[in-house]
């Protein structure tokens, strides 16, 4: 009996394996602390939030996905927790070809995540944790302004906005040189559009211009090249 499930198993596992290809996107990891929930993989389509697959989760955080996926891509994974709580449930990643591992928690669901595997989601990160020190900074920049000691002094006032001014300045060219110093990656042109949508539109034409041929030619290099036309 032991032998004909092992045999059984090993047929499953072989099928698994056949189907996919070099295009499958496998997603799998654990949601610590998870007794009971739904877990869905999504997608925007066409500015729609699209469900790929889902998961019943009953006593064990383990997940796993596969998807054929024809471009690196930003994909959602949403976790319907059975707790009457819709907060920390959607964690945001930029998927691609390969095996994705995603480990986290099911009370800090977005904000713990563990993301590995994705070399286009590493860039994100690396972006973001940047973007974020301009971030914090312009923040406490504008929550001194409101202060009524620099609302009273219109030259220190003066001074704040500038500071914020410069900030805003340095965040920018922060976003453009990461785009000029990273044209192999699927993250650039998505980066480009979300993060640096209002500056001079020649420098963003460099920075399109620079991305490799497989870039170029990917879902958000294509997006890229659209949202230039636009502005010309």
């Amino acid at each position: 009996m032991k032998r004909i499930f092992f045999v059984l198993l090993l047929g499953a596992i072989m099928v698994s394996c056949e189907k996919n290809t070099e295009n499958t996107m496998v997603v799998n990891g654990n949601i610590k602390g998870l007794k009971k929930g739904t877990l869905y993989l999504q997608q925007f389509q066409d500015s729609t939030l699209v469900t790929l697959d889902s998961l019943e989760i009953q006593g064990d955080g383990q997940f796993s996905f596969n998807e054929e996926v024809e471009t690196p891509d930003i994909f959602y994974l949403y976790l319907k927790k059975e707790d009457n709580n819709d907060i920390n449930d959607r964690i945001t990643f930029f998927g691609e070809a390969g095996n994705i591992t995603i480990n986290t928690s099911w009370n800090t669901f977005d904000t713990n995540s563990e993301i590995m595997g994705s070399k286009s989601h590493e860039k994100l990160v690396e972006f973001y944790e940047m973007a974020s020190k301009f971030n914090i900074k312009e923040l406490s920049l504008a929550q001194q302004a409101s202060l009524p000691k620099f609302q009273e002094d219109s030259l220190a006032l003066d001074s704040l906005q500038g500071l914020i001014n410069q900030n805003t300045i340095s965040r920018y060219r922060y976003a453009l040189n990461f785009g000029l110093n990273n044209g192999n990656s699927f993250a650039t042109p998505y980066i480009m559009m979300t993060e640096a949508s209002e500056a001079n539109p020649k420098y963003l034409d460099s920075i399109y211009r620079n991305l490799s041929p497989e870039v170029a030619s990917s879902k958000h290099g294509k997006a890229f090249k659209e949202f230039l036309d636009k502005k010309d």
